[in-house]
C-alpha cells in the first residue's frame, strides 16, 4: 500500500507533464488529418465527396440566410417610423390584386392564342 502511493506521488507529476505535451504538440493541422482517417475508416472513402458536397450546400444556405436577414434589418432600419406596415399591406394588396387579376386574363388571351395556332397548324 505504501508503495502504491509513492508510486502514484512520484509519477503523477511526470504524467501531469508528459499529458502537458502532448497536448501542445497537437496542432490543428494534426487533427485535421485525424478527422480525415477516421472519416475515411467509419463513412468510406466514396461517402466523403457526398458529405462536403452537403455540407458546402448547407454553408451556401446558411450565408444566403444570413444575408436575407442583414438586408431585410437594414430595410428595416431605414424605413420611417412613422409609416405602419399594415396601411401599406393593404394598399398594396389592393393594387396588386388588380394588377394580377388583369396579368391572368392577358395570360389566358396569349394561351388562347397559342392554342388556335397549334390547332391550326
Amino acid at each position: 500500500m505504501l508503495t502504491l502511493s509513492i508510486i502514484n506521488n512520484v509519477f503523477k507529476p511526470l504524467r501531469e507533464i508528459y499529458l502537458d505535451e502532448i497536448m501542445v504538440a497537437i496542432n490543428p493541422s494534426d487533427i485535421a488529418i485525424i478527422i480525415i482517417v477516421a472519416l475515411i475508416l467509419f463513412v468510406g472513402s466514396s461517402k466523403i465527396p457526398e458529405l462536403f458536397r452537403s455540407m458546402g450546400r448547407a454553408l451556401g444556405e446558411f450565408k444566403k440566410g444570413r444575408m436575407e436577414a442583414e438586408m431585410e434589418i437594414n430595410q428595416m432600419q431605414t424605413q420611417p417610423v412613422s409609416q405602419s406596415p399594415q396601411v401599406n399591406v393593404q394598399s398594396s394588396q389592393s393594387k396588386s390584386v388588380d394588377e394580377l387579376e388583369k396579368q391572368i386574363k392577358d395570360l389566358q388571351a396569349q394561351l388562347d392564342q397559342l392554342k388556335k395556332q397549334k390547332t391550326s397548324q
